[in-house]
Order: structure tokens, then sequence, then C-alpha cells
């Protein structure tokens, strides 16, 4: 069975887009971008899409490891959850014309939740000016949760995407500890 069929069978994913006249308007044709391979479609050419979405929607693995270390049961946060992708960048570069275009058909598609994993090089611009702070004020208007990237930076005050509207996620080195209180709506106080 080829993988474009076993591909079908999750139904996970119900709707793919793509983005790119923003891109092409911008930098000239996709196809004159040398020695990348890429496809000119919502699939991901890289990486960082099936990444994120994995995380996000991924399936029960059961003895899932890497290179048989650390045997364990994988998921991804809502198993269950359906996508719909839509792709607005290329080669690391995503026009602001081609990401609010993007956030404006997830809107119209009626999706629940819109997550963003890019954002802009720090320092944020302020947020009329930003296509993302933009987009996902519009969804938020809509009742659409936006979760997004804090970005890639370890400088101090270079996270991003950080308008009051999106849910900013982000990694950290520090394990299971909190650097300040975090005080819960039922009165509890984490430490």
């Amino acid at each position: 069975m080829s993988s474009y069929l076993l591909f079908g069978l999750s139904r996970k994913i119900i709707g793919a887009r793509f983005y790119s006249k923003g891109f092409e308007a911008e930098t000239g044709p996709l196809d004159d971008v040398v020695n990348k391979i890429f496809f000119r479609s919502a699939r991901d050419s890289d990486g960082h899409g099936t990444h994120t979405a994995s995380t996000i929607a991924g399936s029960v693995v059961v003895d899932a490891s890497l290179l048989g270390i650390a045997k364990g049961t994988a998921r991804g946060g809502a198993p269950s959850a359906r996508l719909a992708i839509y792709k607005a960048c290329w080669f690391g570069f995503c026009s602001d014309a081609d990401v609010l275009s993007a956030i404006d058909d997830a809107i119209h598609d009626g999706v629940d939740i819109i997550s963003l994993s890019l954002g802009p090089t720090p320092p944020q611009p302020i947020y009329f000016e930003n296509a993302i702070s933009v987009g996902a004020f519009h969804a938020f208007q809509k009742g659409i949760l936006v979760s997004a990237s804090a970005g890639n930076s370890v400088f101090p005050g270079t996270a991003c995407n950080v308008a009051p509207w999106i849910l900013t996620v982000a990694a950290s080195t520090i394990d299971r500890e909190f650097s300040s209180n975090i005080y819960l709506g039922n009165s509890k106080v984490l430490k």
C-alpha cells in the first residue's frame, strides 16, 4: 500500500490549502528558488509542519521509542482532534499577505483553534503593524483560540506573539520548576 493511501486512512487531515501569492510577489516565483526541495502544495517539505501537527493531534502509538530507548506510549495533546492545514511559509520566509490569507480562510472554515508555529524576528512590531497579531485578533473576535510560538531566541525580552488575545507557548530548559508563583482561579498558589 502506498504512503499516500496510508495518509488518507487516518482521517486526521480534513482540509489542506497553501498560500504563495504574497511570497511570489515579494521574492519571485517559487520555481526560481535554487537548490531547494519543495512541494507547490500544502505538503510539508522540511518537517516542521509534521512535527507541530503530531505534537497537537498525533495518534496514540504504543511501544514508541528512539533506537529502543525510553519505550512507552506516545501521543499528541489531543489525539482525537482533526486538522485543517494552511501552509503560508516557504523556505523559512512567511509573507504577511499569505499569513493573513491563511488565517482568514481558517476563520471562514470554522476551525476551533489556530496553531501558529511562526513569528516575527525580535523585536516584535507593535500589534497593529504585525500580521499575526492582526489576524489573531480577528480570530479571537470570532471565538477562535490562537496559540502561537514565543519564538526561538535565547535572549531576555525577545518573546514574540505576545498580544493579549494570543495564547503564547514556549519550551524551556527549566524542568518542572516555576520561577515565580502561579495563582490559580481556585485561590491555590503553585510555588
